[in-house]
């Protein structure tokens, strides 16, 4: 009989590369010529360098990723740590000249901080390596400040790259994917009373909590402080919201915001100086003693 078993129709459990430029088979010696590498988690192995005369460097198919670091570094490695206004994906904002990370020559300024595997000295364990991807700044400097005090050299993995580069890195994809452009800010009003209302915003990423709300009419003032507040000035310290889901998602508080609330829970924020760069839920008039009017 006739085979109409086409080639397309045909499954030997290997994978379809076919639709994926990216991805490609070639067939080279069982010795490449290949130098391997992978990151501090000892997975996803790449091409770290080749033989310049070696069959992988010949054939012209075969290339190296740059874009992965790994380097072992001091616990204090003399670099200047930044982000952008949504206080996550830390990178490399500045390097002391002299400092262990400038001499090495591998890590340089705008180099996203990937991951931190702390060195044991009195252990032959592996520690397990901490992912700091996309964490937010505090959560990066708390890391390191929360190493024990006898560790002395910690392995970092560094991507070489934008924020929107590693973005799209992880998510399997050589086109970077924009970032959202507006948010969502529910708000809570007379949450404890029968007349509660919810209200949902669509506000532009980094929008000022306070502004947001005085242009929907929605008042966050309590008290005569509606009529002789200071319009947003951080002066009156009595536009206090409490941001009930999402504070991660705003800005730090200042050390003046942090002492005119230090007598409400953490969650308080003043709306005047507080920006919201994702989906938040705050709760206007939310429950303040007289101990807690601080100005």
């Amino acid at each position: 009989g006739e085979d109409n078993t086409s080639e397309e129709e045909e499954d030997d459990g290997s994978i379809d590369i076919s639709s994926d430029p990216r991805l490609y088979r070639i067939r080279l010696p069982r010795a490449p010529g290949i130098e391997w590498g992978t990151d501090l988690s000892f997975s996803f192995v790449y091409v770290r360098a080749m033989e310049p005369a070696g069959p992988a460097s010949i054939s012209g198919q075969v290339g190296v990723n740059h874009q992965i670091c790994g380097i072992r570094l001091p616990r204090a490695p003399g670099i200047e740590w930044g982000t952008d206004l949504s206080f996550s994906f830390v990178y490399v904002r500045a390097m002391e000249p002299a400092g262990p990370a400038s001499i090495s020559g591998q890590v340089g300024v705008n180099h996203q901080i990937c991951e931190i595997r702390p060195v044991l000295t009195t252990s032959d364990e592996a520690p397990t390596p901490i992912n700091l991807i996309g964490a937010p700044f505090d959560e990066v400097m708390q890391t390191f400040a929360n190493l024990d005090r006898t560790i002395i050299e910690v392995d970092l993995v560094f991507f070489r790259g934008t924020k929107e580069e590693l973005k799209a890195a992880c998510a399997g994809s050589n086109n970077s994917t924009p970032e959202k452009e507006t948010i969502t800010i529910t708000v809570i009003q007379n949450n404890d009373s029968k007349n509660k209302i919810t209200k949902t915003i669509t506000a532009p990423v980094g929008a000022n909590i306070r502004q947001t709300l005085v242009d929907e009419g929605i008042n966050v003032y309590q008290s005569l402080t509606r009529w002789t507040n200071c319009k947003g000035k951080q002066l009156c310290g009595t536009c206090i919201v409490n941001v009930k889901e999402g504070g991660m998602n705003t800005n730090r508080k200042s050390m003046d915001e942090a002492s005119t609330l230090r007598e409400n829970p953490d969650t308080y924020r003043l709306s005047c100086v507080t920006f919201a760069y994702d989906d938040v839920t705050v709760e206007t008039f939310p429950p303040i003693k007289a101990a807690q009017w601080t100005r």
